[in-house]
Formats: structure tokens, C-alpha cells, sequence
């Protein structure tokens, strides 16, 4: 629960952040930037202040944005319109309602059973199915659906295992485990999260080389598996646990089981059409698009009769998708007005900024900006001025755009710095405490893990040598 003082200190800053874009908007621009790239950057530092300190919804603030852009001269109004019809909306409107149809069958449930009844016979190995379970989920739909899925499934083993909340070393581990799994695996596809899908239509938008779904998994997934064994190591360390036995819980698992029955036909459906949509984005996304093959296979849950509209519109995340419209037109208005070259410049030159610094300071930017806002805002706030920069010392495209949106994932310290922190939170088993300690280890590790594939994987990968 938020205190009053800490509501009094994010008022203050929201007012003076605030005034500070006003007086922005006033003030003489510089000769090589011009009113209009002035203007962006005042329209850029308040969706930041807004997001930050988050007074009105994301979503909100995104249409917020688009209304100053056009309103202050900064992009014709048809312009800013135009971007909520980009690309990144529509492939994560297709994949909020393919994750719906795996959920909303059950087949997701069925896959975490069978996953940890199967795998889970000691404690350890529990903890461990746990996460990989998780994680493995992640690759292919949003943490923030497999937190939510996996939630109960992992209460009912805790509650099986008679772990006392607050008090039990193993439970807390439990929990984290759920979320440490769904944060990593989250980060090594382009269906873990939306900044990853937002981030390359950031890219396409200012002018930058496509990275396909195969070339993200093939920089994502090695960042994926090796955060995750450290982060089972580090839970091992931290949490020993005081029980012997999970027969109990193996004991609940398969009843379960026993109780859904077989596999169902809109289950067989569901994973099907799963199979035959990430082989379709593996083989041909880059020539006709993620999207359209995206949006073919939510038209097919519904051709398929796997679920109905109204069973899948709360699996939609209307705020992500309408905050996008605005975070690609402020990136576009960026680049357009030569904002971001001008802000790259003097912060290259005042950081002290090389070829060799750019990828650690932009993830690491993006990673601390994380663990307080949105996943996606840090994105929007961070790449564009990442790509100025990354220009400037030609780095490629491709590694500026994995850095900072790798890293913009790799949030751990918070209840607020990722939904799937959020939901073990209320499970009473994870204090704030315990995630924040954790946490600020984890995230340094796992960004020690990505500067150490940036340097020996990623120069390998095809599409990595040049912008």
C-alpha cells in the first residue's frame, strides 16, 4: 500500500516534471535542432513524467501524445492518426487472442500439470519444473499470461505442502521461481512481452533493417536459459528449503489431471494452430510479415470454433495496444524532427559514450528505468535515442534494438517493475523485501548475461553485422 508521504513525493515530482515540459515548450530552441525537434522533446519528457509517475493509465498518456504532436505542430495530425494502425498492434492483437484460445481451453493448464507432476519428484526438481516450466511458456505467449495461469497451479502445491505464508523459505522460493521463469523466458522470443514486437516497429518505423522471429529467438533464447539456471542457483542459495517431501503436492497434480480428463478437441485445435503459426513465423514471417500471419491465426480461432469473441476480449491488453499508436508516432516525431540525432550527440559527449559503451549503457539505461515503469514505456524512451547513438559509432541496428529491449525485460526488483512480480506479491508468500534483495542480484546477473552474449553470440548471427 502506497504511504502518504510517498503519494506526496510522486505529486511533488509530477508537478515539477510537468512544469519542466511546459518551460520546454517555451523556451528558444537551439539553431541545429529547431522548434519543431524542441517541441518533441517537450512532448517526449512529459509521456516520460506521465508513465513514470503513471497518474493516468498508459494507454491514456499514449493518446495524450498523439494529440500533441499534430496539436503542436511537431507532425501532421493524418500522420500521428496512422500509427495505430502500425503493425506491432495488430501482430499483438493476433497473439493476445491466440494466448486466450490456449488458455481459455485449458491447454496451458494441461501442459503445466503434466510438466510439473512429471518433473517435480524432490524439492529441487520441483523448484527447478517450476521455473523452466514457465519460462518454456513464455517463449511462446506474454509473462504476463503465464504468471496468471501458472499462479494457482503453484498455490495449490504450496497449500499442499502445508508452506506457512511469510515464514516459509521454500514457498517464497516457489513463487519467485514462477516469476523469475516467466520474466526470462519473456525476453527470448518476440511473444514473451510487447516491447519486443514494439520495438521493431520503432525500428521499421525510423528506417531500420526487420529482425525476424527466428533471428530474435537466436539472440533471445541463449539470454533466456542462462539467466534462468543462474536465477535456480541463486534460489537455491538464497532459500534452502526446510521440507523433504513434495509427495503431496505430486499427489494434488495428478488429480487434477485425472480430473480434467483427455485432451479435448479445442485443445488439439489450439495446439495445432499454435505449431502451424510459430512454423509459419519461422519459415516465411520476414517476407509477408509477422503481422498478417499474426491476425491469420486469431480469424482461424474463431474459423476453427476453438473460442468465442466474448470469451476472449479480457485477454486483449486494450492499454499496451492503445499506448502503442502513441509511443510509435513520439518515435517517428523523434527521428522526424532530428531530435533524436541532436540528443544522441550531447548525450554521447557528456556520458563519454564509444563504440564499445553503447550497448552496456543502453541496456543498463533501460534495465533501471524498468525496474519503476512500464516494460514497453522504457522501450519507447530508450531505443530511439539507443538508435542515435548506436548510428553515430555504427553498431548495428540489430544489437542496439536486442540490448534495449532484452534488458527493458529484465525487470525483478518490484512489485511494479512486471506483472508477474505483481502477482506472486499477492500471494503473501514473496514480501517486498525478499523481491527487492533478490532481485537487484538477479537483475545484476542478468544483465551481466546479456553483455556476455552481445560480446561472443551475437556478432555470429546472421543480420548482426550491419545496421
Amino acid at each position: 500500500m502506497t504511504t502518504p508521504q510517498v503519494r506526496t513525493a510522486k505529486a511533488i515530482l509530477l508537478v515539477l516534471g510537468l512544469l519542466f515540459g511546459l518551460w520546454l515548450l517555451t523556451c528558444d530552441p537551439d539553431p541545429e535542432l529547431g522548434v519543431a525537434g524542441v517541441r518533441a522533446l517537450a512532448v517526449a519528457w512529459i509521456a516520460l513524467v506521465l508513465w513514470l509517475l503513471a497518474p493516468i493509465p498508459l494507454a491514456a498518456t499514449g493518446l495524450l501524445v498523439v494529440m500533441l504532436l499534430p496539436a503542436l505542430g511537431v507532425i501532421p495530425q493524418a500522420e500521428a492518426f496512422s500509427y495505430f494502425g502500425n503493425s506491432a498492434v495488430f501482430f499483438l492483437l493476433g497473439v493476445f487472442i491466440l494466448t486466450g484460445a490456449v488458455i481459455r481451453t485449458g491447454l496451458s493448464k494441461r501442459t503445466a500439470l503434466l510438466l510439473l507432476s512429471r518433473f517435480g519428484a524432490t524439492p529441487t526438481r520441483l523448484l527447478l519444473a517450476v521455473l523452466a516450466m514457465c519460462m518454456f511458456l513464455a517463449f511462446w505467449m506474454p509473462e504476463h499470461a503465464v504468471a496468471a495461469m501458472a499462479f494457482p497451479v503453484v498455490l495449490e502445491v504450496a497449500r499442499s505442502l502445508r508452506l506457512e505464508r511469510g515464514a516459509s523459505r521454500y514457498g517464497t522460493a516457489l513463487f519467485l521461481a514462477l516469476a523469475w521463469g516467466a520474466i526470462t523466458g519473456g525476453v527470448g522470443t518476440l511473444l514473451g512481452g510487447a516491447r519486443a514486437p514494439l520495438a521493431l516497429e520503432i525500428v521499421r518505423t525510423m528506417g531500420g533493417a526487420e529482425l525476424g522471429f527466428l533471428g530474435w529467438a537466436a539472440a533471445g533464447v541463449p539470454i533466456s536459459l542462462l539467466t534462468a539456471a543462474l536465477g535456480f542457483g541463486l534460489l537455491r542459495l538464497l532459500y534452502a528449503p526446510e521440507i523433504t517431501s513434495v509427495q503431496p503436492a505430486r499427489r494434488v497434480l495428478q488429480a487434477e489431471l485425472a480430473r480434467i480428463g483427455p485432451l479435448t478437441g479445442p485443445e488439439l485445435r489450439a495446439g495445432l494452430l499454435v505449431l502451424v503459426c510459430v512454423g509459419l513465423w519461422v519459415s516465411v514471417g520476414l517476407d509477408i510479415g509477422l503481422a498478417l500471419i499474426s491476425i491469420g491465426a486469431a480469424v482461424a480461432v474463431f474459423a476453427l470454433r476453438i473460442a468465442t469473441w466474448s470469451q476472449l476480449i479480457d485477454y486483449v491488453n486494450w492499454n499496451v495496444i492503445v499506448m502503442y499508436g502513441g509511443a510509435v508516432a513520439l518515435g517517428r516525431a523523434l527521428l522526424a524532427t532530428g531530435a533524436v540525432a541532436w540528443l544522441a550527440a550531447r548525450l554521447a559527449a557528456w556520458v563519454g559514450i564509444d563504440a564499445g559503451t553503447v550497448v552496456p549503457f543502453t541496456s543498463g539505461l533501460a534495465i533501471v528505468l524498468s525496474q519503476g515503469i512500464s516494460n514497453a514505456a522504457s522501450v519507447v524512451v530508450v531505443l530511439p535515442m539507443a538508435l542515435g547513438i548506436g548510428a553515430q559509432w555504427g553498431v548495428p541496428v540489430a544489437f542496439v534494438t536486442l540490448a534495449t529491449a532484452v534488458a527493458a525485460g529484465l525487470a525483478f526488483c518490484l512489485p511494479i517493475s512486471t506483472p508477474p512480480n505483481a502477482i506472486i506479491h499477492d500471494s503473501g508468500y514473496v514480501r517486498t523485501r525478499q523481491m527487492l534483495g533478490a532481485g537487484c542480484l538477479m537483475t545484476a546477473l542478468s544483465w551481466g548475461v546479456l553483455l556476455l552474449v552481445a560480446w561472443l553470440l551475437w556478432p555470429r548471427l546472421p543480420g548482426f553485422a550491419a545496421g
